[in-house]
């Protein structure tokens, strides 16, 4: 899948010493048991590179499984993996160890996943990147150990999947991992990431499971990248989903004939790319998707059910192009999250849940004056609940207030913005969240002021279908933002602190 900022650092990485790579083979380090995955898991992934905490993200959301992206080397040639191939992000402890601890402990775990576009495309992928299959078995099993995991992800795609030789090299590593696991009385498992067709995966994809079956692989599931057709056809995403996944399945009976349909349909994963995926918006997966490919999935019994990515869960880019912290479409905060999280051990969905969203969602108002919106809550699951709300994002001299600020799910309050005469005319993004039992939901309202005798910005304004280079500077919402690198689509204020966006203050 594609990560499109790297802050992979410049440092070339020193290779695997001897000494680690036979006390892994050995077994002699640590191997204790971790707890196996769920034979059913819904596990979204996320973007390791944003400075985020994965713990606080996914009790937030609701997931308690994460696919980790990504794993990779430095430099071409390396043999040691980092985080995000940024040597500040070692395979230890110190990175996100105490994250994912906090999610085990919650019943939840980690798929780290090695790869990615990036990683595909630079020759750091590690078996593309180390020449040693005993270093890179040595280098999976040190992630393992040290995170207490059960499932190792494999990402291959675009270069790396025409790369034959490292192709061969991580497979004879996972065959290598596998014994040393069975050797230790540890579960592992291995999944495979890989792009498909419409109908099924293409011939090269074809190949590398043929490889691995050749070096007694073992392959526990291959998930399916159900996006980025870029065939330039009309796409029902859900149906283009079913028919990739039949394709695997018929190719996978050729492969294990010694398999049952059911125990086929176990191997199978699949990962949308939700809202507007790199293709654009004929490709775009939608909320509607998302519940037809659940009671599929649970119907046909698949093993994984996943999407690119849990930071793009939000609707804060609505009618935008495909971007790493929103879907493109509109939506709350968490609603693809919600609809996929049962598919965790359980066919039911949750208990209790309602949503949040504003009528109309955007207005303007002379500075001075007043303007209402009305915040409408519903019930998504199961029975009404209390939801108390809030309102964050009002800049200076806008006062917001909610009538009554709290309501039961299905009822609604009414959201006012009253403006003073000096409040700076511009386009302000104003956010109603809803709390309850089942967690938070919010909506988002573009509130515009004119005729505002405040500081006027003199940068031009921030224009979505606008290309930015690097210093170029932006006016929006009240701020000066100056661009760090090329950009477009990307809307200043939503990107965070390792955001592309530098916030120069108010104008």
């Amino acid at each position: 899948m594609r990560r499109m900022r790297s802050f992979r650092a410049a440092l070339t990485a020193a290779a695997t010493a001897a000494a680690s790579v036979a006390l892994a083979l050995t077994g002699t380090g640590a191997a204790q048991a971790a707890t196996p995955l769920p034979n059913r898991v819904f596990a979204p992934y996320f973007e390791a590179w944003t400075g985020e905490s994965p713990a606080a993200l996914a009790a937030q959301s609701g997931a308690k499984h994460l696919t980790m992206a990504f794993l990779q080397t430095a430099s071409k040639g390396s043999c040691t993996p980092y985080w995000g191939g940024d040597t500040s992000m070692p395979v230890a402890a110190s990175s996100f160890g105490t994250d994912i601890k906090t999610i085990q402990a919650g019943g939840g775990d980690v798929i780290p996943s090695f790869g990615g576009y990036t990683a595909d495309t630079t020759g750091t992928e590690i078996a593309d990147s180390c020449t040693d299959v005993q270093q890179i078995a040595a280098a999976y099993e040190k992630v393992i150990t040290t995170y207490d995991i059960s499932r190792l992800d494999m990402d291959v795609e675009v270069d790396s999947l025409d790369n034959t030789a490292g192709i061969d090299r991580r497979n004879k590593a996972i065959k290598l991992v596998q014994d040393w696991a069975a050797a230790n009385g540890r579960t592992v498992q291995i999944s495979y990431t890989l792009p498909t067709t419409t109908h099924g995966l293409a011939d090269n994809g074809v190949a590398l499971l043929r490889n691995a079956v050749s070096n007694g692989a073992r392959v526990d599931v291959v998930n399916l990248m159900t996006f980025d057709y870029y065939d330039n056809q009309a796409h029902d995403m859900a149906k283009d989903t079913q028919t990739a996944a039949q394709g695997l399945h018929d190719t996978l009976a050729q492969l294990y004939p010694g398999k049952t349909s059911a125990q086929l349909w176990g191997m199978v994963g699949v990962t949308e790319m939700i809202g507007v995926d790199d293709f654009g918006p004929a490709e775009t997966f939608s909320l509607a998707n998302a519940r037809t490919v659940y009671d599929w999935a649970v119907s046909q019994g698949i093993n994984t059910l996943s999407f690119w990515a849990l930071q793009r869960d939000n609707g804060s880019c609505a009618g935008g192009a495909a971007a790493d912290n929103c879907s493109g479409i509109q939506q709350n905060t968490w609603d693809f999250t919600h609809v996929f999280a049962p598919f965790t051990g359980g066919s039911t969905a949750p208990a209790n849940d309602f949503s949040v969203s504003l009528a109309p969602a955007s207005g303007s108002v002379t500075a001075g004056q007043s303007t209402t919106t009305t915040v409408k809550t519903a019930v998504t699951a199961g029975q009404a609940q209390q939801v108390k709300l809030s309102v964050s994002g009002a800049p200076a001299g806008v006062t917001a207030s909610l009538s009554p600020s709290s309501v039961t799910a299905g009822g609604s309050a009414t959201l006012t913005l009253a403006t003073a005469s000096a409040t700076a005319s511009g386009t302000y993004r104003i956010t109603v969240t809803g709390t309850g039992t089942a967690g938070s939901h919010a909506a988002t309202y573009a509130l515009t002021v004119t005729g505002g005798s405040g500081h006027q910005c003199t940068a031009a304004p921030w224009a979505k279908d606008a290309v930015y280079t690097g210093g170029q500077q932006v006016s929006h919402n009240g701020h000066t933002w100056k661009a760090k690198w090329w950009t477009t689509g990307e809307e200043p204020g939503t990107t965070g602190e390792w955001g592309v966006w530098q916030d120069l203050g108010p104008c």
